[in-house]
């Protein structure tokens, strides 16, 4: 069996070549550009409508689901042409899907998904492998007979929209009942119990990838070798060539809308606006509750943006259009681009692993200390990465893709007393949820960058065995729940249909 039921680069092509070979008077794909190191950047496109939508996938590299996304919604449009036509309640639009933003980047990150490691249910629908752990009384969920084909829809693109209907049932998701509990969140502030009124997480509906795969194959690039963040005017670095496709194709279509398709392994979803769409934000945390998928009460993307209700924010009017990372680098966000058109760009996150504990709005007892202690915990591990790194004494790496991953690394690593003071300054612990995402991040900052390290490396064994560790007790202590694909493109495929109707 393979790593996960992503689609790769290689087959988000072939699936998108496909599915042009059956609806040749629909859809059409064509590459706008390449890439660093020579990859087409290949947009489908479906419909012939005069006014435009852009969805944008694979801007970062660890995040695939936004291509499954792309190729699932393209093959829904084309099925019923009528979606996007002038009839009655049609869009009378054209839809283009970017498949990848960085395939140079995705090309590194794919090590997991290709792997032989994805597990085969047990009797129980228990997976296997040494890396899935739970913690203590979390109870197995019978999946028996269904297959991980089955249960995903995603083996292949072609499988990818395998709901195969002409209505909008064909991106409700998985299908099954979600659980009604909300589940252990161990290590939860302020000793919080269940959530009130929080969706529940989606029940497993078959094997779950191991945490562990996902991050023995990470690969995030450096914040300035991200090509939806170029450099702002004036600075010295050239913007990348994926950048400026991204650019000019937005100054082509001036689309009414962009949407923006991310990922985040362990949390749960939200959604930011560059501008206020009403109804769109009631509208997406239905879809949410109905795919059992949890809401991030305040994310910490866009600390300046303002908080429309739980999971999604708006950016205020007259923003600056620029912006500054945790390493220092500044540049202009491609989703601010498109604004002198009339854009509305949207960011849908869908979470692989959903953990409930971050929709919880509680208020905890003692924010102060609830910071000190996610603060405490990341630079502690920063700490001890970084003396182990140092006993082995590595030079930096002489081929292109170790050193990718030995740069991104090192800049992880040094990121973290900046991050500190971001989360004291903006005095984040105010709720239950909050304190549950910090206490997630706080742990992925340095899990990320010592998965990098140990691919700059070659595999080093200290390494591997500290990635496994912080994996497993990552995954324990908040009861990471994976989310079957299926559900996370129905949750930004349903919302960027939401968002269209509303704008066009």
């Amino acid at each position: 069996m393979r790593g996960t039921p992503y689609p790769t680069l290689d087959e988000l092509l072939r699936g998108a070549r496909e599915a042009v070979a059956a609806r040749p008077g629909v859809l059409r794909l064509r590459d706008i550009g390449c890439s660093r190191a020579g990859r087409p950047l290949w947009l489908l496109s479906a419909g012939n409508g005069p006014r435009q939508l852009l969805t944008v996938a694979g801007a970062h590299a660890n995040e695939p689901v936004g291509g499954a996304t792309s190729l699932r919604c393209a093959r829904y449009l084309a099925r019923d042409p009528r979606i996007l036509g002038r009839g009655a309640g049609g869009l009378d639009c054209t839809w283009h899907f970017l498949l990848c933003l960085d395939p140079d980047g995705a090309s590194l990150a794919e090590g997991w998904m290709t792997a032989s490691t994805f597990p085969v249910p047990g009797p129980t629908g228990a997976t296997g492998g040494p890396d899935v752990t739970r913690g203590a009384g979390t109870p197995n969920v019978a999946g028996g007979a269904e297959t991980p084909d089955a249960a995903y829809r995603m083996r292949t693109p072609h499988a990818a929209d395998a709901t195969g209907a002409h209505d909008p049932a064909a991106l409700v998701g998985s299908g099954g009942a979600p659980e009604s509990a909300h589940g252990r969140t161990a290590a939860v502030p302020s000793g919080a119990g269940p959530v009130p009124g929080a969706a529940a997480p989606a029940a497993p509906t078959g094997a779950a990838p191991p945490i562990g795969s996902y991050y023995r194959g990470f690969y995030r690039p450096a914040f300035a070798a991200q090509p939806e963040f170029p450099p702002v005017v004036g600075d010295p670095r050239a913007p990348m060539p994926e950048s400026e496709a991204l650019l000019g194709l937005l100054d082509e279509l001036r689309p009414v809308a962009q949407f923006s398709l991310h990922g985040v392994e362990v949390g749960g979803t939200f959604l930011q606006l560059t501008r206020a769409v009403p109804g769109a934000p009631a509208a997406y945390r239905r879809i949410a509750a109905d795919l059992g998928v949890p809401l991030e009460h305040r994310p910490f993307d866009g600390m300046g943006w303002l908080v429309e209700g739980p999971g999604v924010l708006v950016l205020p009017e007259g923003s600056p259009a620029e912006e500054r990372d945790p390493s220092g680098f500044v540049s202009r966000a491609t989703w601010l681009h498109g604004m002198r058109h009339g854009t509305v760009s949207a960011v849908v996150e869908a979470p692989f692993w959903s953990v409930a504990g971050v929709g919880d709005p509680r208020p905890v007892a003692e924010p102060h200390r609830e910071l000190a202690d996610v603060s405490e915990l990341l630079l502690g591990r920063v700490k001890q990465l970084s003396s182990l790194v140092d006993e082995l004494d590595p030079q930096p790496p002489e081929t292109a893709g170790r050193l990718a991953h030995f740069t991104a690394a090192r800049e992880l690593m040094d990121i973290g007393s900046g991050v500190v003071d971001t989360w004291s300054a903006a005095e984040l612990a105010a709720t239950v949820g909050n304190s549950v995402s910090l206490g997630i991040a706080a742990r992925r900052i340095p899990l990320r960058a010592a998965a990098m390290m140990s691919q700059a490396l070659g595999g080093a064994p200290e390494l591997d065995a500290l990635v496994a560790g912080w994996a497993r007790e990552l995954e324990r202590t908040f009861d990471a729940r994976w989310v079957p694909v299926a559900d996370q493109t129905a949750l930004q495929a349903r919302t960027m249909l939401v968002l269209a109707r509303a704008l066009l």
